[in-house]
């Protein structure tokens, strides 16, 4: 084997490191992307039009969840790195800069979803059907996001010191009560009421409230070093707000000019009928049951990346980034081949139309050969940001997708009448140059960096040392 390829390959100690981390993760997102399946399942009994709505309301909830993981990104960077450096009084306070960081990001969401619901939604489409049932969606589950703000930065901190089969049990808890409660709120099964799409909302906000509480009950009887005390919340020293700020804006920045960015997509998509905004759906329940591998992979690179910079350990750092990106790409072609076969038969579970379905077996393939780029570039920017090499990230996401990709898909959009997929895939053609762009980023190793000596004690003992 030749040396240039020797570097993306691990031994089974590597390996088994990245697993344990990594299928905790996987598991948990792979039980939420099932039990969302079957949500999509139960809420599709009710006809496209709550589908649909239900859909276009998540696209913008999920410019709030990508910001948050922004600037829970660059605090889980230091936790990491701080954890790895033993130093636990740090790492306390990058948790508290956390949590309140992500319930500054959630609140505006929450206070436009429940003020501005129909207008928001008036952004994706005019079908008066489709707004009306997104609407009732909306304004119940806008206050989903003040559980899961804090379950995300609580989950988030576990993860970072390795520990993440707690966010897992956690997780499994909080889909199932999501499954049961959306049976029995959507149909009125055991005595309750049928309350259709609304029954949907009340059932994910139950849920994130019984993740939130088994989190915090978790973090109160058993010791984390970043656990910190309610009345200590807003003791972070100045310097590392600056610090980790100026690591979360390029992150938070590019996450929600990023998912903003897929909003706008799916608008422009959606110009090509009512049918799309519900085959999309589907497909996009469908592949994220395969996405979880991404989830995965997040959450080892920061462990496999982020603690041995934090040691001071570069070397071991730089080779394990090239490991995961070779290792990634392997499981994104497995992962690939159960995705292509699952569009045979997942979306004809739907009792939608059948011009749906095949929209959304047709989207499911086309993904599926694409998916080894995705996960190459995605691993790419998970080493970038484990790294806390943010700028990069910024560049290679979404001032990528906001200069070409948006470009190139309005354009095809617009000026032609291409059908829907002619559209597709010559947005999701500018992947390849992407992966390169992001692989040359990598190959810089500005992300080979320990953050834990920009700390004000450590750089006067270096300036005393020069």
């Amino acid at each position: 084997m030749s040396l240039r390829f020797a570097r993306f390959i691990g031994n089974k100690a590597f390996y088994k490191k990245v697993m344990v981390v990594a299928i905790p993760l996987m598991l948990q997102q792979l039980i939420t992307s099932s039990v969302n399946l079957l949500d999509n399942l139960m809420v599709g009994q009710l006809g496209d039009a709550s589908l649909s709505g239900v859909a276009v309301t998540n696209r913008f909830f999920m410019v709030a969840i990508f910001g948050t993981f922004g600037v829970l990104g660059a605090a889980s960077i230091y936790i990491a790195q701080f954890y790895g450096a033993k130093d636990e009084d740090h790492m306390k306070q990058s948790f508290r800069y956390s949590i309140l960081s992500a319930y500054l990001v959630m609140a505006p969401f929450v206070v436009l979803g429940l003020l501005f619901p129909k207008a928001i939604l008036g952004f994706f489409t005019q079908t008066t059907s489709i707004l009306d049932e997104g609407v009732i969606y909306m304004r119940i589950a806008a206050l989903t996001f003040i559980p899961m703000a804090m379950s995300m930065a609580v989950g988030g901190a576990m993860r970072s010191i390795g520990q993440t089969k707690i966010p897992l049990y956690a997780g499994v808890a909080s889909v199932l009560t999501n499954a049961v409660f959306n049976y029995m709120l959507i149909f009125g099964k055991f005595g309750f009421p049928a309350l259709g799409v609304a029954g949907a909302a009340w059932a994910t906000l139950i849920a994130r409230l019984v993740e939130m509480t088994i989190l915090l009950v978790v973090m109160n009887y058993k010791h984390f070093p970043f656990s910190t005390r309610i009345v200590d919340l807003f003791k972070v020293q100045k310097y590392l707000i600056k610090t980790i700020t100026i690591k979360a804006l390029p992150l938070t920045t590019n996450e929600i000019f990023w998912s903003s960015g897929m909003a706008t997509l799916f608008k422009f998509y959606s110009t090509r009928g009512d049918a799309v905004l519900v085959g999309f759906q589907i497909a996009g329940s469908t592949a994220d049951l395969f996405f979880v591998l991404f989830g995965g992979m997040a959450a080892a690179t920061t462990v496999m990346i982020s603690q041995p910079l934090g040691a001071n350990e570069l070397d071991e750092a730089r080779s394990n980034g090239y490991k995961m990106l070779g290792f990634s790409i392997v499981l994104a072609m497995f992962f690939a081949v159960l995705m292509f076969a699952s569009s045979f038969f997942v979306p004809y579970l739907y009792r939608v139309s059948e011009e749906s379905r095949w929209i959304a077996s047709t989207q499911l393939r086309i993904m599926s050969v694409m998916f080894w780029i995705y996960m190459g570039t995605a691993e790419c920017y998970f080493i970038l940001r484990a790294g806390g090499d943010t700028k990069s990230t910024l560049f290679m996401d979404s001032v990528f997708m906001w200069t070409v990709n948006i470009p190139v898909v309005a354009a095809a959009t617009y000026l032609t009448k291409w059908p829907v997929f002619a559209v597709y895939i010559a947005g999701q053609s500018t992947d390849f140059l992407k992966l390169t762009l992001a692989y040359i980023l990598i190959r810089k190793e500005k992300w080979v960096k320990n953050l834990t000596m920009e700390r004000p004690d450590i750089l006067e003992i270096h300036e005393e040392i020069s």
